[in-house]
């Protein structure tokens, strides 16, 4: 029984370290992205949404969690409600009960 898992916990370990591998991939992939975005003063409302839908699924490593938000700061001056829209997804995919919980101060 103790073998099976062992077996169970080095799958979930190597499919973490997958993950983080996965992560720090999409964030060298998509900072020169972002930094164009910003850089260009681009106002492309379909590729910064693209984009920011691609840095969501990564938003569980942090520093991609930071490139989101530095994107976010930049689009809230095009577009409100979008910027807005995002900030409740990313705090419905990666936030933690506790913090859902807690009253804003």
């Amino acid at each position: 029984m103790n073998n099976h898992f062992d077996e169970r916990f080095e799958s979930i370990r190597a499919l973490a370290g997958e993950m983080q591998r996965l992560a720090e991939l999409a964030l060298q992939q998509y900072t020169p992205v972002v930094d164009d975005i910003i850089g260009s003063n681009s106002k492309d409302v379909h590729f910064i949404e693209h984009t920011l839908d691609r840095l969501l699924d990564f938003c569980f490593f942090e520093p991609m969690a930071q490139l989101f938000r530095r994107l976010c700061r930049y689009y809230y001056d095009i577009d409100l409600n979008a910027t807005a829209s995002y900030v409740y997804t990313y705090r419905d995919m990666w936030d933690s009960e506790e913090l859902k919980e807690s009253p804003p101060r």
